[in-house]
């Protein structure tokens, strides 16, 4: 089911701390986000997006996705 007010990852602002509403992706895709603790509903926060990788915390971890991965990613983010 598809959340109509999430946003691509790409779009929240950098710092911002977000919820992941959904995974827009082929199986071997969800797969592997899944297999790095990106699971819908998990908080995570967007530390750096400088037209490159995405960088985000999750967790205690960090990781980073390529464009095109992150661009699958639906998120909403938290009211302060």
């Amino acid at each position: 089911m598809l959340n109509k007010t999430a946003i691509p990852l790409t779009q929240a602002k950098a710092g911002a701390t977000i919820t992941l509403a959904e995974i827009r992706g082929g199986k071997e895709i969800v797969r592997r986000l899944v297999e790095l603790g990106l699971t819908p509903g998990v908080h995570l926060r967007k530390l750096q997006d400088a037209g490159g990788p995405v960088i985000l915390a999750i967790r205690d971890s960090r990781i980073a996705l390529g464009r095109g991965m992150a661009e699958k990613l639906f998120v909403t983010e938290e009211e302060r």
